[in-house]
């Protein structure tokens, strides 16, 4: 209805050419509205008229504005009242209406009645103004348009500030402003804020005055003159309330100045108790111009938790910021739902047709979603009201003070002494400019900084992966003093080990640092030893330095250890313990020696556990050349280093006389690289019968293979083992003829192969077991060979193996003939010739003898008349299987063999190859080359 007035006023205007004067179409557009309104009140109910109020309040509301616009233009709403110009111009409106007309002239409440009244006095005016305004407010919040209720409130508080009734106008502003707010309308917003300001200091409301010019003075829709303005009003109360102390003014701190972001000095937020800690700020001041402020100052909680005082620098610093540095989110904008955080409309077409012909007659979009973007915002305190920060109160607070805040970043360092241990949370920050102070009451996301009180500490840890025995390594001394200041005269007492020497030179020192890593200073390191204790005098450093200094460590060898397969230097039992481990595929053994040390601040000692890994592993083995005799020992490297050996010896420990060692390797020295060995055989020399066994002790020299040499003399690596079964007792020799008629042997071909076993001692004891047989004139002992082909190059036919009766007599001799047939071409090794100690199944002392020295031979069988025969009759081939004679002997025990001691047995044949040429008739060539 009132779009439909508002067209027909235009077409009054502009169409028809009707001229009429200013105010003239405002009184016909309110008369229109309250004659239709006064028409439908004649002819409905109650009941009706309210239920038709979202369609009639248009009217009101038009209505209302007409009648306001004629108040201002006949200076009825102004203070002075109206002039002689708005009295002339109310005069020519209240002509310019003419006479009521008859149907109405006897209403007491007609429209016309109305509007004269309304124009003709201020009392009349403000009557009928509020009396609709009131009336159009109470319609709008009835049916739910809160929004359109809080405008009409605007005009009215717009009209109450032009009465000067501030008062009045307070909560029709804040209305309007919430509504603004929660919409997101900017320039309505910074609009309703100059209105509100100017009547909060109509009002002499000082704090909401305030808050409300600390706003403007941030609002970039403002001018910088009108910024500046509400900024000069802020500062003014400021520096006329300086003087006099009283009750201080809190406002919130986002509209003054902003947090950006914050930095640690140490960036690890981590500092001893005495320490200092610096933390920059960066504060962006939101003011148009400097701003003295007399204190900036930031409250932090202090909490001290369970066993803090246990933790350390190194434990504190895993739990913070790499850079030190925190980044504080933008400030949220001051809308709660501004327009872009609002759901998107949802806008449609509308079409509407003519019942009759179905002709389009109306058009238009409407918005499907306007319950969702207009939706009720009453809930809640009013945005603009004061924040009600209240100022902690505590005994620790970072200060600066005489400050400027230029307008943009700011950067601000507090620094602070640390006096208790303990986690310091930054909670609250505080700007006074005079009693006016600018709080931001939470700092988020979490700062804290921590305190700690460090006990004195030692740290020992060797430069290298691993500490290698024999060799002096340097090893790393770390002194954290802690709260506890090192004095001149203070030293660390370390309680000496047998077998690890620490040494002194005259060139070490050691040097000082800050708690920040810094170096301070540095100083000669005095080491002093005696029999018992190395004395090692620290420098004077204060407390919460480092104190760095390296000392050189030698594991030395000590009484040597007894064994057959020893791999470790001799030490000390007492002071370490030997261990293996694995390290690249080798196994290493090594050493721990435990040191105690006393230190000046406590009055326990210190014990640290040093590990050294044996560099060489060593084995030895006993070698024959027929009767003679030699012993090789084996050193591997087993480290990453080189080393040069040099002065090998092997001595017998048992002081034999009649022995003699004859060293065959001809260097002086020889280099190890890593993970390879070095061999070393002596000749060993008897000029009596050789003893049941041989106690040695092998020693060389050994250092690193660089041009630097050691100043310290190494002790040599020792190596202790026993030697048994020195007499060779047999003699095995191998023999492979060509078939009778030709030179040569040939593939495919049955050549001869003789063995000859041959005694090369008389009866000694080890003779003397079951295999032992006494004849009427001679003794004599069971054997059995076994001739076996590894290689595959032969293919023995017949009997491979056998027990012979062998005499146990010098010189005595047994030989065995069979056939061999080679399956390659080229020079091939003869054939493997082993002997055992045959021990027969009656034997009594065979269950008692330990199970490794016995091999076992399943392809077996035992004879009846074995016992009787000298050769191998009774016993088969090991290519074949004789079950009927294992059925026989079903139940009985089988016999054994015993391999025989290595060195009682020597074979000559070995390494002797024999020629074999291919046969003529063979299209396929293969050639053995070994």
């Amino acid at each position: 209805m009132n779009w439909t007035l508002c067209f027909l006023s235009m077409l009054s205007t502009l169409v028809l050419g009707v001229s009429v004067p200013p105010g003239a179409l405002d009184c016909w557009v309110f008369l229109s509205c309250l004659e239709v309104l006064q028409r439908i009140e004649g002819c409905c109910d109650r009941a009706q008229i309210d239920s038709n109020i979202a369609h009639t309040v248009g009217l009101w509301s038009y209505a209302t504005e007409k009648l306001k616009s004629l108040g201002y233009l006949c200076g009825l709403v102004s203070e002075q009242g109206p002039n002689s110009e708005d009295l002339n111009r109310t005069v020519d409106l209240l002509a310019g209406l003419g006479a009521e007309r008859p149907e109405t002239a006897n209403t007491a409440q007609s429209p016309y009645k109305k509007l004269k009244e309304a124009l003709s006095s201020v009392e009349a005016f403000e009557k009928h103004y509020l009396d609709l305004s009131h009336a159009t407010i109470e319609m709008y919040t009835s049916i739910g348009r809160i929004r359109s209720a809080k405008f009409v409130g605007k005009d009215l508080a717009e009209f109450y500030m032009r009465k000067k009734s501030p008062q009045k106008a307070e909560i029709y502003l804040q209305g309007a402003l919430k509504n603004y707010l929660a919409e997101g309308w900017a320039l309505p917003i910074t609009h309703t804020r100059k209105q509100l300001a100017e009547c909060q200091k109509h009002l002499g409301q000082i704090e909401n005055y305030l808050q409300t010019s600390s706003l403007l003075a941030s609002d970039r829709h403002l001018t910088g003159n009108e910024r500046e303005y509400f900024c000069r009003e802020i500062l003014s109360f400021a520096s006329q309330q300086a003087g006099s102390p009283g009750h201080k003014i809190v406002l919130p701190m986002h509209s003054f100045a902003q947090l950006r972001d914050l930095h640690f000095t140490p960036s690890n937020a981590v500092v001893h108790v005495g320490g200092v800690l610096s933390v920059e700020i960066t504060v962006c001041s939101q003011m148009p111009v400097p701003v003295h402020a007399e204190q900036i100052a930031i409250n932090v909680h202090f909490s001290i938790e369970k066993n803090n005082y246990r933790k350390t620098a190194e434990w504190l610093t895993k739990h913070k910021t790499a850079n030190g540095i925190v980044s504080f989110p933008a400030e949220t904008s001051p809308f709660p739902t501004s327009q872009n955080s609002l759901p998107a409309l949802e806008l449609c077409e509308m079409f509407e047709r003519s019942p009759s012909d179905n002709s389009l007659h109306t058009t238009g979009i409407i918005c499907k979603n306007v319950h969702v973007l207009l939706r009720k915002q009453e809930s809640g305190a009013s945005l603009e009201a004061p924040s009600g920060a209240a100022l902690e109160a505590g005994a620790h607070v970072l200060k600066c003070t005489a400050v400027t805040l230029e307008p943009g970043p700011n950067a601000i360092t507090f620094r602070t002494q640390a006096k208790e241990p303990g986690t310091y949370t930054l909670r609250q920050l505080c700007a006074s400019v005079g009693p006016v102070w600018f709080v931001l009451p939470h700092i988020y996301p979490l700062v804290q900084y921590d305190v700690y009180s460090q006990e004195p500490q030692l740290h020992v840890e060797p430069l290298a992966d691993s500490l290698l025995a024999g060799i002096p390594q340097k090893v790393k001394f770390t002194v954290t003093t802690g709260h506890y200041t090192v004095k001149n005269g203070d030293s660390l007492q370390l309680s000496n080990v047998e077998a690890m020497l620490i040494l002194g030179h005259e060139e070490n020192r050691a040097v000082i640092y800050s708690n920040m890593r810094e170096k301070a200073s540095d100083a000669a390191l005095r080491v002093q030893s005696s029999d018992k204790v190395t004395s090692i005098s620290l420098p004077a450093a204060p407390a919460y330095h480092v104190i760095e200094f390296e000392l050189e460590v030698l594991s030395l060898p000590s009484a040597p250890a007894t064994g057959g397969e020893s791999t470790v230097l001799g030490m000390t039992e007492p002071h370490g313990k030997h261990k293996d481990t694995q390290k690249g595929g080798h196994c290493m053994a090594t050493m721990d020696h435990k040191v105690s040390i006393d230190c000046p601040w406590s009055i326990y000692s210190t014990v640290i556990s040093l590990t050294f890994s044996m560099p060489f592993r060593t084995t030895h083995s006993l070698l024959s050349s027929g009767t003679r005799k030699y012993v090789q020992v084996c050193v591997q490297n087993l480290s990453e280093l080189d080393f040069q050996l040099s002065d090998s010896h092997l001595v017998d420990t048992g002081d034999s006389t009649d022995l003699q060692l004859i060293p065959l390797n001809t260097e002086s020295e020889q280099r190890i690289h890593s993970r390879q060995a070095v061999f070393f055989v002596w000749e060993l020399k008897w000029t009596q019968e050789p003893p049941p066994s041989l106690h040695c002790r092998f020693s060389v020299g050994f250092s690193p293979a660089s041009e630097e040499r050691l100043s310290v003399s190494l002790k040599p690596y020792t190596y202790e083992f026993q030697v048994d079964n020195f007499l060779t007792l047999y003699s095995v020799r191998a023999e492979i003829s060509p078939p009778p008629g030709t030179e040569l042997c040939k593939t495919g071909s049955l050549c001869s192969l003789e063995v000859s076993i041959t005694r090369l001692s008389d009866l000694s004891d080890a003779d003397k077991d079951e295999a032992l047989t006494e004849r009427e004139d001679y003794f004599s002992t069971k054997l059995m060979y076994e001739v076996v082909d590894n290689s595959s190059n032969w293919a023995v036919c017949g009997k491979s193996s056998g027990v012979i009766s062998m005499p146990v007599a010098a010189r005595a001799t047994h030989r065995v003939h069979m056939e061999v047939m080679p399956l390659f071409a080229g020079y091939l090794p003869l054939p493997d010739v082993r002997l055992f100690k045959y021990l027969p199944h009656h034997s009594a002392h065979s269950s008692q003898l330990d199970a490794d020295s016995w091999i076992e031979n399943d392809s077996l069988s035992v004879d009846k008349h074995v016992d009787d025969q000298l050769d191998s009759g009774s016993v088969q081939s090991r290519g074949s299987t004789r079950s009927v004679a294992s059925s026989e002997h079903k139940g009985l025990p089988m016999p054994r063999l015993r391999a025989l001691p290595p060195g009682q047995a020597f074979n000559a044949s070995a390494g002797t190859q024999v020629l074999v040429i291919p046969s003529q008739d063979d299209h396929v060539l293969e050639v053995s080359v070994t």
